[in-house]
């Protein structure tokens, strides 16, 4: 397939599940997101005065951030790449689509720059780790996987959960304060 030689080939899969995601909440899961969730006033506050327990959190970023790439990563080197990526960039649109829906029903304009607040600032790292997987998924025949590679993505990867783990806490409860 032609779309697979493409450098927009990541977005050609990306942009389809963020558009499944803003239907979704839109159409399919209207009267659950007028229910309160996590964009509530009660939930924002609860968050703003918790104090965050950094060895349950590190656990929980492990399976939450590590697993997922991990899975892509050992996918990557069989034969079913080209569709665990494809599977991974609508998965992952179809999550940034929700997201950013619900945060927009239920917060306004706020709602966005709260979620633009809790992706940074590890999502600079994430980002660039999971390109050089998903490029590598798409066309492994342009280049061959090295331990450079190896170590650029493991050290983007343990970079960012180190500072999802101590620094953006910080930010999203500073983000918050500014909301009152």
């Amino acid at each position: 397939m032609r779309i697979f030689h493409t450098r927009k080939q990541l977005l050609a899969f990306f942009m389809p599940g963020f558009l499944l995601g803003i239907l979704y909440v839109n159409f399919a899961a209207k009267n659950y997101m007028a229910e309160p969730g996590i964009f509530s006033d009660y939930f924002l506050n609860q968050f703003r005065t918790v104090q965050v327990d950094v060895r349950e959190y590190l656990w929980y970023l492990l399976r939450l951030r590590a697993l997922p790439f991990l899975v892509l990563g050992g996918l990557s080197f069989t034969k079913a790449r080209r569709a665990a990526a494809a599977l991974f960039l609508v998965w992952a649109g179809a999550s940034g689509g929700i997201l950013i829906s619900a945060a927009v029903l239920n917060m306004g304009i706020k709602g966005s720059l709260l979620c633009m607040a809790g992706l940074f600032p590890q999502f600079l790292l994430y980002i660039p780790a999971y390109l050089v997987l998903l490029w590598y998924c798409f066309a492994p025949s342009q280049g061959s996987w090295n331990r450079q590679k190896t170590l650029f993505v493991l050290l983007c990867m343990a970079v960012g959960i180190i500072l999802e783990l101590y620094v953006n806490p910080v930010l999203v409860k500073a983000f918050l304060s500014t909301l009152q």
